[in-house]
């Protein structure tokens, strides 16, 4: 099976959305660069976050997020993000009225069946989990093997925490990458055991 990842971009004090789920300019590193970090041409970032980014971009197999990212992001109009084969959504509640039973979109009552789940659709490749109030979760019942961080240089003051509520400590190791791309440091930890 593929290792899980907890990843998100991050404000310096660990917010993942100001106080009204907006992301302000946390994702501002993808159009920081010259280079193309997908074929929409949207998207440009500098080398150094080009050649993080994109190979692990590849590797994903599965995103894990929350009923909440879900309905922000209008489920990605049934398309999952940046490539990516299937999402795996964690809620009580059923898929939306008029959803489209077809569309690669996993509907699952709690973060344990959720892993399991991605990790079943996901093969080798890795599952990536949001983070937030799920990716909090998951790292409290152990199943995080990694976490990553895209750390922007700004201060929200308050807002939706990167490890959501975790009730306990949690141990990583010494960062075993640090890069400095253009207006990110790309950060990546594994989870002690």
């Amino acid at each position: 099976m593929g290792k899980v990842v907890m990843y998100s971009s991050v404000s310096v004090d660990g917010f993942v959305a100001d106080d009204k789920d907006q992301p302000g300019p946390l994702f501002d590193w993808l159009s920081s660069g010259d280079v193309p970090l997908d074929e929409s041409g949207v998207l440009t970032v500098s080398q150094a976050s080009y050649d993080y980014i994109r190979p692990y971009w590849d590797q994903i197999g599965v995103t894990v997020v929350g009923r909440h990212v879900f309905d922000l992001t209008d489920g990605w109009d049934g398309k999952p993000p940046s490539g990516i084969d299937h999402v795996v959504v964690v809620t009580h509640r059923p898929m939306p009225e008029g959803w489209d039973p077809e569309a690669p979109f996993h509907f699952v009552g709690g973060v344990e069946a959720a892993v399991a789940k991605a990790q079943e659709l996901a093969g080798d490749r890795l599952v990536e989990v949001a983070a937030g109030d799920v990716g909090g979760q998951v790292l409290a019942a152990g199943l995080v093997d990694e976490v990553r961080m895209d750390v922007v240089p700004v201060v929200f003051g308050s807002g939706k925490r990167y490890f959501g509520w975790a009730p306990a400590q949690h141990l990583l190791e010494d960062p075993d990458v640090v890069i400095q791309g253009n207006r990110v440091l790309h950060l990546r930890y594994q989870v002690r055991r």
